[in-house]
Protein backbone atom coordinates (compact mmCIF):
# COMPACT_ATOMS: atom_id res chain seq x y z
CA UNK A 1 0.00 0.00 0.00
CA UNK A 2 1.09 3.50 -1.07
CA UNK A 3 1.84 5.32 2.17
CA UNK A 4 0.32 8.70 0.82
CA UNK A 5 -2.17 9.11 -2.12
CA UNK A 6 -0.60 9.65 -5.36
CA UNK A 7 -1.84 13.25 -5.61
CA UNK A 8 0.00 14.21 -2.41
CA UNK A 9 3.17 13.09 -3.66
CA UNK A 10 2.80 14.56 -7.03
CA UNK A 11 1.02 17.95 -6.30
CA UNK A 12 1.24 18.70 -2.54
CA UNK A 13 5.19 17.68 -1.82
CA UNK A 14 6.46 19.56 -4.40
CA UNK A 15 4.28 22.38 -3.96
CA UNK A 16 5.33 22.25 -0.18
CA UNK A 17 8.94 22.30 -1.41
CA UNK A 18 8.46 25.71 -3.52
CA UNK A 19 6.83 27.01 -0.65
CA UNK A 20 9.68 26.33 1.16
CA UNK A 21 11.74 27.83 -1.56
CA UNK A 22 10.41 30.88 -2.02
CA UNK A 23 10.62 31.43 1.61
CA UNK A 24 14.16 31.12 2.43
CA UNK A 25 14.21 33.03 -0.83
CA UNK A 26 11.91 36.17 0.57
CA UNK A 27 14.89 35.87 3.32
CA UNK A 28 17.30 36.38 1.35
CA UNK A 29 15.59 39.74 -0.18
CA UNK A 30 15.40 40.82 3.01
CA UNK A 31 18.57 40.67 3.41
CA UNK A 32 19.94 42.57 1.05
CA UNK A 33 17.44 45.27 2.54
CA UNK A 34 14.54 44.87 -0.75
CA UNK A 35 11.27 44.22 -0.05
CA UNK A 36 10.50 40.47 -0.72
CA UNK A 37 6.43 41.70 -1.91
CA UNK A 38 7.63 44.24 -4.45
CA UNK A 39 9.73 41.58 -5.70
CA UNK A 40 7.42 39.18 -6.61
CA UNK A 41 4.83 42.05 -7.57
CA UNK A 42 7.90 42.76 -10.04
CA UNK A 43 8.63 39.16 -11.48
CA UNK A 44 4.57 38.01 -11.82
CA UNK A 45 3.99 41.47 -13.66
CA UNK A 46 7.02 41.41 -15.80
CA UNK A 47 6.19 37.45 -16.44
CA UNK A 48 3.25 36.62 -16.78
CA UNK A 49 1.48 40.21 -16.58
CA UNK A 50 1.45 40.55 -19.86
CA UNK A 51 1.36 38.98 -23.76
CA UNK A 52 4.49 40.42 -23.80
CA UNK A 53 6.02 38.79 -20.33
CA UNK A 54 4.00 35.39 -21.35
CA UNK A 55 6.00 35.29 -24.91
CA UNK A 56 9.32 35.20 -23.38
CA UNK A 57 8.04 32.77 -20.19
CA UNK A 58 6.46 30.75 -22.78
CA UNK A 59 9.63 30.91 -25.10
CA UNK A 60 11.97 29.78 -21.78
CA UNK A 61 9.31 27.00 -20.74
CA UNK A 62 9.50 25.22 -24.28
CA UNK A 63 13.17 24.27 -23.78
CA UNK A 64 12.34 23.26 -20.51
CA UNK A 65 9.87 20.92 -21.76
CA UNK A 66 12.03 19.49 -24.22
CA UNK A 67 15.04 18.80 -21.75
CA UNK A 68 12.70 18.00 -18.77
CA UNK A 69 10.86 15.24 -21.05
CA UNK A 70 14.54 13.94 -22.43
CA UNK A 71 15.65 13.68 -18.48
CA UNK A 72 12.16 11.89 -17.59
CA UNK A 73 12.59 9.48 -19.98
CA UNK A 74 16.03 8.16 -19.32
CA UNK A 75 14.80 8.24 -15.96
CA UNK A 76 12.25 5.51 -15.77
CA UNK A 77 14.83 3.43 -17.11
CA UNK A 78 17.37 4.01 -13.86
CA UNK A 79 19.39 6.06 -16.58
CA UNK A 80 20.65 9.76 -15.22
CA UNK A 81 20.86 11.41 -18.73
CA UNK A 82 22.86 15.02 -17.70
CA UNK A 83 24.03 15.15 -21.16
CA UNK A 84 20.98 17.36 -22.61
CA UNK A 85 23.52 20.22 -22.90
CA UNK A 86 25.17 18.80 -25.33
CA UNK A 87 22.26 16.68 -26.90
CA UNK A 88 20.58 19.93 -27.56
CA UNK A 89 23.51 21.36 -29.17
CA UNK A 90 23.88 18.89 -31.81
CA UNK A 91 19.97 19.34 -31.98
CA UNK A 92 20.76 23.09 -33.22
CA UNK A 93 23.69 21.57 -35.78
CA UNK A 94 20.99 18.91 -37.13
CA UNK A 95 18.42 21.91 -37.92
CA UNK A 96 21.36 24.08 -39.10
CA UNK A 97 22.63 20.94 -41.65
CA UNK A 98 18.59 20.43 -42.80
CA UNK A 99 17.69 24.26 -43.36
CA UNK A 100 20.94 25.43 -45.00
CA UNK A 101 21.62 22.63 -47.35
CA UNK A 102 18.32 20.83 -48.23
CA UNK A 103 16.23 23.69 -50.34
CA UNK A 104 12.65 23.86 -48.77
CA UNK A 105 10.18 26.69 -50.01
CA UNK A 106 7.61 26.91 -46.65
CA UNK A 107 8.33 26.09 -42.56
CA UNK A 108 5.30 23.66 -43.14
CA UNK A 109 7.86 21.97 -44.52
CA UNK A 110 11.00 23.08 -43.10
CA UNK A 111 9.49 21.91 -39.60
CA UNK A 112 9.52 18.53 -40.21
CA UNK A 113 12.55 18.02 -41.49
CA UNK A 114 14.24 20.17 -39.06
CA UNK A 115 12.69 17.92 -36.05
CA UNK A 116 13.97 15.04 -37.45
CA UNK A 117 17.40 16.49 -38.02
CA UNK A 118 17.53 17.65 -34.53
CA UNK A 119 16.47 14.47 -33.27
CA UNK A 120 18.54 12.21 -35.06
CA UNK A 121 21.90 14.94 -34.14
CA UNK A 122 20.48 14.52 -30.17
CA UNK A 123 19.85 10.83 -30.27
CA UNK A 124 23.05 10.45 -32.08
CA UNK A 125 25.24 11.95 -29.12
CA UNK A 126 23.05 9.89 -26.53
CA UNK A 127 24.32 6.70 -28.78
CA UNK A 128 27.66 6.37 -27.56
CA UNK A 129 27.37 6.63 -23.72
CA UNK A 130 24.04 4.43 -24.06
CA UNK A 131 26.40 2.06 -25.70
CA UNK A 132 29.32 2.24 -22.83
CA UNK A 133 27.00 2.19 -20.44
CA UNK A 134 24.91 -1.27 -21.68
CA UNK A 135 28.14 -3.07 -22.89
CA UNK A 136 31.43 -1.66 -20.44
CA UNK A 137 29.51 -0.63 -17.50
CA UNK A 138 30.59 3.31 -17.83
CA UNK A 139 28.19 5.10 -15.45
CA UNK A 140 26.03 7.38 -17.63
CA UNK A 141 26.64 10.42 -15.25
CA UNK A 142 30.05 10.42 -16.29
CA UNK A 143 30.29 9.81 -19.78
CA UNK A 144 27.15 12.10 -20.69
CA UNK A 145 28.63 15.28 -18.88
CA UNK A 146 32.17 14.66 -20.59
CA UNK A 147 29.78 14.52 -23.91
CA UNK A 148 29.01 17.76 -23.07
CA UNK A 149 32.14 19.12 -23.04
CA UNK A 150 32.81 17.42 -26.98
CA UNK A 151 29.42 18.42 -27.99
CA UNK A 152 30.99 22.42 -27.10
CA UNK A 153 34.43 22.07 -28.87
CA UNK A 154 33.00 20.02 -31.69
CA UNK A 155 30.02 22.80 -32.32
CA UNK A 156 32.38 25.81 -32.08
CA UNK A 157 35.31 23.74 -34.84
CA UNK A 158 31.84 23.27 -36.67
CA UNK A 159 30.74 27.30 -36.82
CA UNK A 160 34.51 28.74 -36.93
CA UNK A 161 35.79 26.69 -39.51
CA UNK A 162 32.46 25.41 -41.80
CA UNK A 163 29.69 26.97 -41.08
CA UNK A 164 30.85 30.56 -40.77
CA UNK A 165 29.58 32.77 -43.86
CA UNK A 166 33.00 34.23 -46.06
CA UNK A 167 34.10 37.43 -44.46
CA UNK A 168 31.71 37.41 -40.91
CA UNK A 169 33.66 37.95 -37.32
CA UNK A 170 30.77 35.78 -35.61
CA UNK A 171 31.09 32.27 -35.08
CA UNK A 172 27.37 31.08 -36.08
CA UNK A 173 25.82 30.03 -39.22
CA UNK A 174 24.64 31.99 -41.82
CA UNK A 175 20.69 32.80 -41.69
CA UNK A 176 18.55 30.39 -42.80
CA UNK A 177 16.17 31.39 -45.78
CA UNK A 178 13.13 33.41 -45.01
CA UNK A 179 10.76 30.93 -46.26
CA UNK A 180 11.54 28.17 -43.51
CA UNK A 181 10.96 31.19 -40.52
CA UNK A 182 8.63 29.45 -37.89
CA UNK A 183 5.52 31.57 -36.98
CA UNK A 184 5.42 33.79 -33.98
CA UNK A 185 3.07 32.90 -31.22
CA UNK A 186 1.67 36.75 -32.32
CA UNK A 187 1.30 35.64 -35.47
CA UNK A 188 -0.41 32.00 -34.69
CA UNK A 189 -3.32 33.90 -32.28
CA UNK A 190 -3.72 36.81 -34.90
CA UNK A 191 -4.90 34.03 -37.35
CA UNK A 192 -7.79 33.14 -35.32
CA UNK A 193 -8.49 36.97 -34.21
CA UNK A 194 -6.31 37.28 -30.94
CA UNK A 195 -4.07 40.07 -30.40
CA UNK A 196 -0.70 39.04 -28.65
CA UNK A 197 2.32 40.88 -27.64
CA UNK A 198 4.98 40.86 -30.83
CA UNK A 199 8.23 41.27 -30.50
CA UNK A 200 8.57 37.84 -28.16
CA UNK A 201 10.64 34.45 -29.05
CA UNK A 202 7.79 32.59 -28.15
CA UNK A 203 6.78 30.44 -31.55
CA UNK A 204 4.88 27.61 -32.83
CA UNK A 205 7.38 25.04 -31.17
CA UNK A 206 6.00 25.53 -27.97
CA UNK A 207 2.28 23.66 -29.44
CA UNK A 208 4.92 20.44 -30.25
CA UNK A 209 6.23 20.76 -27.11
CA UNK A 210 2.85 20.02 -25.45
CA UNK A 211 2.07 17.45 -27.97
CA UNK A 212 5.63 15.80 -26.94
CA UNK A 213 4.43 15.71 -23.63
CA UNK A 214 1.27 13.88 -24.98
CA UNK A 215 3.59 11.33 -26.74
CA UNK A 216 5.75 10.84 -23.91
CA UNK A 217 3.23 9.52 -21.44
CA UNK A 218 1.89 7.62 -24.78
CA UNK A 219 4.43 5.98 -24.69
CA UNK A 220 5.60 5.32 -20.62
CA UNK A 221 2.16 4.51 -19.86
CA UNK A 222 0.53 2.80 -22.99
CA UNK A 223 2.82 1.31 -24.56
CA UNK A 224 4.87 -2.25 -24.29
CA UNK A 225 8.17 -0.34 -24.78
CA UNK A 226 7.32 2.03 -22.11
CA UNK A 227 6.51 -1.22 -19.89
CA UNK A 228 9.85 -2.56 -20.51
CA UNK A 229 11.69 0.98 -20.07
CA UNK A 230 9.91 0.91 -16.68
CA UNK A 231 10.38 -2.26 -15.25
CA UNK A 232 14.21 -2.06 -16.32
CA UNK A 233 14.25 1.00 -14.20
CA UNK A 234 12.46 -0.74 -11.35
CA UNK A 235 14.57 -4.01 -11.15
CA UNK A 236 17.08 -4.99 -13.86
CA UNK A 237 16.96 -8.55 -12.58
CA UNK A 238 13.75 -8.99 -12.83
CA UNK A 239 13.34 -7.15 -15.80
CA UNK A 240 15.87 -10.10 -17.22
CA UNK A 241 14.02 -12.94 -15.83
CA UNK A 242 10.70 -11.78 -18.25
CA UNK A 243 12.69 -11.53 -21.22
CA UNK A 244 13.52 -7.79 -21.44
CA UNK A 245 17.09 -7.12 -22.72
CA UNK A 246 18.71 -4.13 -20.71
CA UNK A 247 20.99 -3.69 -23.57
CA UNK A 248 18.30 -2.74 -26.16
CA UNK A 249 16.49 -0.77 -23.62
CA UNK A 250 18.84 0.91 -22.22
CA UNK A 251 20.00 2.16 -26.04
CA UNK A 252 16.43 2.91 -27.14
CA UNK A 253 15.61 4.88 -23.72
CA UNK A 254 19.08 6.87 -24.53
CA UNK A 255 18.26 7.40 -28.19
CA UNK A 256 14.65 8.64 -27.08
CA UNK A 257 16.37 10.96 -24.57
CA UNK A 258 18.75 12.30 -26.65
CA UNK A 259 16.63 13.26 -29.81
CA UNK A 260 13.74 14.76 -27.22
CA UNK A 261 16.58 17.14 -25.99
CA UNK A 262 17.90 17.82 -29.67
CA UNK A 263 14.42 18.65 -30.40
CA UNK A 264 14.77 21.47 -28.05
CA UNK A 265 16.85 23.31 -31.07
CA UNK A 266 13.52 24.00 -33.37
CA UNK A 267 12.66 26.44 -30.58
CA UNK A 268 16.03 28.08 -29.90
CA UNK A 269 17.84 27.62 -32.96
CA UNK A 270 15.06 27.62 -35.70
CA UNK A 271 12.22 29.59 -33.80
CA UNK A 272 14.15 32.26 -31.99
CA UNK A 273 17.93 33.01 -33.17
CA UNK A 274 16.87 31.42 -36.79
CA UNK A 275 20.58 30.42 -37.30
CA UNK A 276 23.25 28.43 -34.72
CA UNK A 277 25.01 30.37 -32.90
CA UNK A 278 27.28 29.29 -30.40
CA UNK A 279 26.39 28.60 -26.57
CA UNK A 280 22.47 28.76 -27.93
CA UNK A 281 21.97 26.19 -25.30
CA UNK A 282 22.55 28.47 -22.58
CA UNK A 283 22.36 26.12 -19.98
CA UNK A 284 18.42 24.30 -20.43
CA UNK A 285 19.97 21.10 -20.96
CA UNK A 286 20.86 21.57 -16.78
CA UNK A 287 17.51 22.95 -15.76
CA UNK A 288 16.02 20.05 -17.77
CA UNK A 289 17.29 17.46 -14.39
CA UNK A 290 15.62 20.41 -11.64
CA UNK A 291 12.08 20.01 -13.76
CA UNK A 292 12.11 16.51 -14.28
CA UNK A 293 12.56 16.00 -10.62
CA UNK A 294 10.37 18.98 -9.48
CA UNK A 295 7.36 17.16 -12.18
CA UNK A 296 7.96 13.91 -10.42
CA UNK A 297 8.93 12.57 -14.02
CA UNK A 298 5.52 12.89 -15.08
CA UNK A 299 4.97 14.90 -18.52
CA UNK A 300 2.11 17.07 -17.01
CA UNK A 301 4.55 17.93 -13.76
CA UNK A 302 7.14 18.30 -16.48
CA UNK A 303 5.21 20.63 -18.38
CA UNK A 304 4.17 22.70 -14.56
CA UNK A 305 7.55 22.52 -13.31
CA UNK A 306 9.27 24.08 -17.30
CA UNK A 307 6.32 26.77 -16.83
CA UNK A 308 7.57 27.81 -13.08
CA UNK A 309 11.65 27.96 -14.30
CA UNK A 310 10.15 29.75 -17.62
CA UNK A 311 8.33 32.50 -14.99
CA UNK A 312 12.02 32.10 -13.00
CA UNK A 313 13.84 33.33 -16.04
CA UNK A 314 11.98 35.84 -17.05
CA UNK A 315 10.53 37.10 -13.48
CA UNK A 316 14.37 37.47 -12.92
CA UNK A 317 15.64 39.20 -16.42
CA UNK A 318 13.04 41.54 -14.68
CA UNK A 319 13.78 42.01 -12.14
CA UNK A 320 17.53 42.87 -12.98
CA UNK A 321 16.18 45.68 -15.21
CA UNK A 322 13.60 46.94 -12.98
CA UNK A 323 14.62 47.02 -9.60
CA UNK A 324 18.19 47.20 -7.92
CA UNK A 325 18.38 42.91 -6.94
CA UNK A 326 20.61 41.80 -8.68
CA UNK A 327 20.15 39.03 -11.32
CA UNK A 328 22.02 36.50 -9.83
CA UNK A 329 19.45 35.85 -6.99
CA UNK A 330 17.37 34.47 -9.24
CA UNK A 331 20.08 31.60 -9.67
CA UNK A 332 19.90 31.38 -5.52
CA UNK A 333 16.08 31.03 -6.00
CA UNK A 334 16.54 28.47 -8.74
CA UNK A 335 19.34 26.93 -6.94
CA UNK A 336 16.48 26.74 -3.81
CA UNK A 337 13.72 25.22 -5.45
CA UNK A 338 16.29 22.45 -6.62
CA UNK A 339 17.50 22.00 -3.74
CA UNK A 340 13.96 21.18 -2.07
CA UNK A 341 12.45 19.37 -4.95
CA UNK A 342 15.68 17.06 -5.10
CA UNK A 343 18.31 16.92 -2.58
CA UNK A 344 15.78 17.86 0.76
CA UNK A 345 13.03 15.93 -0.94
CA UNK A 346 12.48 13.63 2.01
CA UNK A 347 12.46 16.71 4.31
CA UNK A 348 9.30 17.14 2.90
CA UNK A 349 7.78 13.73 1.84
CA UNK A 350 8.71 11.70 5.05
CA UNK A 351 6.55 14.37 7.28
CA UNK A 352 3.64 14.04 4.72
CA UNK A 353 3.79 10.16 4.64
CA UNK A 354 3.22 10.08 8.35
CA UNK A 355 0.04 12.31 8.28
CA UNK A 356 -1.20 10.57 5.66
CA UNK A 357 -0.72 7.16 8.24
CA UNK A 358 -1.96 8.54 10.84
CA UNK A 359 -5.10 9.64 9.16
CA UNK A 360 -5.64 6.19 7.68
CA UNK A 361 -5.60 4.14 11.10
CA UNK A 362 -7.14 6.98 12.45
CA UNK A 363 -10.20 5.89 9.63
CA UNK A 364 -9.64 1.94 10.12
CA UNK A 365 -9.57 2.53 14.02
CA UNK A 366 -12.90 4.70 13.47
Amino acid sequence: MDKMPKWADVILTPLISLVLAMAISALVILAIGESPWEAMKTMVQGALGSSYGWGFTLYYATNFIFTGLAVMVAYHASLFNIGGEGQAAMGGLGVALALLYIPLPHWALALPVAMVGAAILGAAWAFIPAILQAKRGSHIVITTIMFNFIAAAALNYVLVRLLRPVGSMDPASARFPEATNLPSLSDAFASIGIEWGRNTPANVTFFIALLACLLVWLLIWRTRMGYEIRALGKSEPGAVYAGISPVRITVIAMLISGGLAGMMAINNVMGEAERLVLNAVEGAGFIGIAVALMGRNHPFGVLLAALLFGFLYQGGGELALWTSIPRELIIVIQALVILFTGALDNMVRMPLERLFLRLRRKEVAE
